[in-house]
């Protein structure tokens, strides 16, 4: 299990990626089974002249909630927690869930209506309406339940999620910078791998973000404020309604069910996701029915484009060696790209949304730009 020093050096990675100034207000929000690592965040927050406020539940309060509450008492917006999404300067969540098998047991219409109520929530946070939102950090945490749930070792998930976070910002920054050299002007990428993924996306005029771990100041003044832990990805929100062709995703989750989606197809066009011809090996329906929901959810927007094109990430996190379903480290594999859809509005984008579902390739991708014939990336290796 994870030692002392380990929690102490994930927390620090944690704060210290949060470029906190004195007196800012930090929600810190994780799982009790994180509560150690919870509170040396806290602890840390204090030393950086900030002050927090820690939050922390357990899988039988969530389970309780989803079973014993009805539904109308879940689709309205809390105003006091509204309240302090809006004053907070910083938002800090750790993995919440220490088994997430428990979550593939909730009702899916109890799932749909508490991402409603979190619309507003999701507005503030990311200042959709102000165009100012929050700083935010979302770190993994292993567990032996997430092991078996994902079907690995609990030594492999250790690995995946703390050595990914451990990894020093300085070669993360290292890998991004070479991708953003290659990207830089460009505009029409191809990307291919061995497996079938093979599609188009365009990028030009749109903001190229370094996942290194850190929101640092140059990120603060483009209002790229978010950061995962473990980090490791250059990402991209391409133009929403253009690019075409077709994604294999070897294995993703659920955004409702959370159950594991294996040999997922997907096919767009015109930047939006064809629904009729995605398959899956497993779960295909219950995957066209979570975005059906969130098309529902959306219905309010301006632009509904919960089904269009929304991120390109590529994946340059060395310690990240093998997709499992948990997107968090899965975005992270070295040698993949990914595509998400939905939302984008935080990082360069147009589209609001209550989705946004990664689907990452085989590590075997080849990044290709159509106008130059420049290779970014060949077979899974970055040139």
């Amino acid at each position: 299990m994870i030692t002392k020093e380990r929690v102490m050096k994930c927390a620090e990675a944690i704060v210290n990626g949060m470029n906190l100034k004195k007196e800012e207000a930090v929600l810190i929000r994780g799982g009790s089974h994180t509560q150690e690592l919870l509170e040396e965040i806290g602890i840390l927050c204090y030393k950086c002249g900030a002050a927090p406020v820690i939050s922390a539940t357990s899988d039988s309060y969530s389970a309780r909630i989803f079973d014993e509450i009805p539904l109308e008492n879940l689709e309205f917006t809390p105003k006091h927690y509204l309240g302090m999404i809006k004053e907070i300067d910083a938002y800090i969540v750790v993995e919440p869930f220490q088994n997430p098998q428990i979550q593939t047991m909730f009702p899916r219409d109890k799932m749909a209506a508490r991402q409603k109520a979190n619309v507003p929530i999701r507005k503030a946070l990311y200042g959709e309406e102000t165009g100012k939102g929050k700083k935010w950090t979302y770190a993994g945490w292993p567990t032996t339940q997430a092991a078996r749930f994902y079907g690995i070792d609990y030594d492999a998930l250790e690995h995946l999620i703390i050595d990914g976070m451990m990894v020093p910002t300085s070669k993360l920054k290292e890998n991004c910078a070479k991708l953003t050299k290659h990207l830089s002007g460009k505009d029409v990428l191809h990307i291919t791998d061995e497996k079938g993924t093979d599609f188009t996306c365009h990028i030009k005029g749109r903001r190229i973000n370094e996942d290194d771990g850190v929101v640092d100041d140059h990120d603060i003044a483009v209002n790229d404020l978010g950061n995962n832990l473990p980090a490791g990805e250059l990402f991209i929100a391409p133009h929403e309604t253009l690019g075409e062709g077709t994604i294999y995703c070897p294995i993703t989750i659920d955004r409702f069910s959370n159950k594991l989606v294996k040999d997922v197809t997907l096919h767009f066009r015109s930047g939006k996701l064809l629904l009729d011809e995605c398959t899956a090996g497993t779960n295909r329906d219950q995957m066209i029915d979570s975005f059906n929901r969130c098309l529902e959810i959306d219905k309010k927007e301006q632009n509904i484009r919960t089904t269009n094109i929304a991120e390109l990430g590529i994946g340059c996190n060395p310690a990240i060696d093998k997709a499992i379903g948990y997107i968090l480290t899965d975005e992270k594999l070295g040698g993949s790209a990914h595509i998400a859809f939905g939302s984008n509005f935080s990082y360069g984008g147009t589209s609001r949304s209550s989705m946004h579902w990664d689907f990452v390739t085989h590590p075997s991708a080849t990044i290709e730009v159509v106008d130059t014939k420049e290779v970014v990336m060949k077979d899974g290796a970055i040139q």
